[in-house]
């Protein structure tokens, strides 16, 4: 099982979501990043499930740093974090029922049965809130250094929000939104379209928006490893994304060259361009303009209607009516994830260019932009 991501700043998750704990060890971080629990905190809290359009499982999601932190500063060792699991409803699974759009039937054939499969065990979202705790140690890291990350719901249902417009100060509105939408009004309709949804024992999915702003030109491989090849790769680890595109995106199908093609221009002697259809990224490497891209969220697989599955301990047909406590959209609770598994790879690849060091010397970055 792999459950490890990057090349030098690297993570890995532990935990099963009924099981006594979820986790990450980040390691490859240099000596001397601040870690403030309030940082860490206040993300987990945009992902903490608030009203009825979330799941009734409240944990309290208080984190314990077990090493690699001491005096609130990182020590250049591996960094653990534990975040301890209480409220779970075990009962409330069934092993052998395979819950459509779920992985039950196939983590059975990969694990022969010896897999954890209350609550989705390792493959839960519920892991999610360790990746997320990283969020709240490498964000204000990026922040420092000027590079500024966040995500908003671009549509739930057939509600939209604006797409980004001036990206530092959509960001810096973002950041400050338990409810990550930039238009006035949208939240009280997406609130009503998931909570329609919920009313009928039903789930919605979505679309979220991602910007990232600051960054230097450069960063990424070719090939394997470029910019977008690495975070498609972290962003499809997280379930519930089923599809990716950067700028444009699908939307280049009908477009000619001529109209789609971003031209460079120097402004205040610097590079730039004057469109950014391609998301800031050439060639998979950053170009200096913002990275943009958006991804489509499946409406939550765990509903309460009644439908049709198999028992494949018995193998027979079976129908099932879904107990448990679920989101009827995780489109909201998703976009702090996406922002945190985002600032990993952004870290990652300044570390692979200019060393880990760079996280840690502001001056240094500050030159290369």
């Amino acid at each position: 099982m792999k459950n490890t991501f990057g090349n030098s700043i690297i993570v890995t998750v532990f935990g099963e979501s009924h099981g006594m704990a979820v986790g990450a060890v980040l390691d490859g971080l240099p000596a001397g990043i601040g870690v403030s629990m309030a940082n860490i905190n206040e993300m987990l809290h945009l992902r903490h499930p608030k009203d009825k359009t979330a799941t009734m499982r409240q944990e309290e999601d208080k984190v314990s740093i077990l090493s690699g932190v001491f005096n609130n500063y990182t020590t250049g060792t591996p960094l653990t974090l534990a975040i301890q699991n209480k409220d779970m409803h075990s009962g409330d699974y069934q092993y052998g029922i395979a819950r459509p759009s779920h992985v039950d039937y196939v983590a059975r054939k990969r694990y022969g049965g010896f897999e954890d499969y209350r609550g989705g065990g390792h493959f839960s979202g519920r892991v999610t809130a360790a990746l997320v705790a990283v969020g709240g140690i490498l964000l204000p890291v990026l922040n420092n250094l000027g590079i500024k990350v966040g995500t908003h719901i671009l549509q739930c249902g057939s509600i939209c929000d604006r797409n980004f417009e001036i990206l530092p100060n959509d960001l810096d509105f973002l950041s400050k939104r338990s409810f990550p939408v930039l238009e006035f009004g949208v939240e009280k309709k997406m609130t009503e379209v998931i909570m329609r949804a919920a009313d009928d024992k039903d789930s919605i999915g979505g679309l979220v928006q991602t910007g990232i702003y600051g960054l230097p030109a450069g960063l990424g491989e070719p090939w394997f490893d470029g910019f977008e090849s690495m975070l498609s790769h972290i962003i499809f680890s997280i379930g519930g994304i089923k599809g990716i595109e950067f700028g444009l995106g699908f939307a280049f199908a009908n477009k000619k060259g001529s109209e789609v093609n971003d031209s460079f221009v120097i402004k205040d002697e610097k590079v730039s361009t004057k469109t950014n259809n391609n998301g800031g990224i050439n060639g998979g490497l950053t170009n200096g303009m913002p990275v943009v891209f958006q991804c489509v969220v499946k409406p939550t697989a765990s509903i309460g209607k009644a439908q049709e599955t198999i028992d494949f301990v018995k193998n027979e047909n079976v129908i099932m009516e879904l107990k448990g406590r679920h989101d009827p959209a995780i489109i909201r609770r998703i976009c702090p994830v996406i922002d945190s598994v985002t600032a990993l790879v952004v870290a990652d690849m300044l570390s692979q260019r200019y060393g880990a060091d760079i996280l840690v010397k502001k001056d240094l970055l500050c030159n290369l932009v």
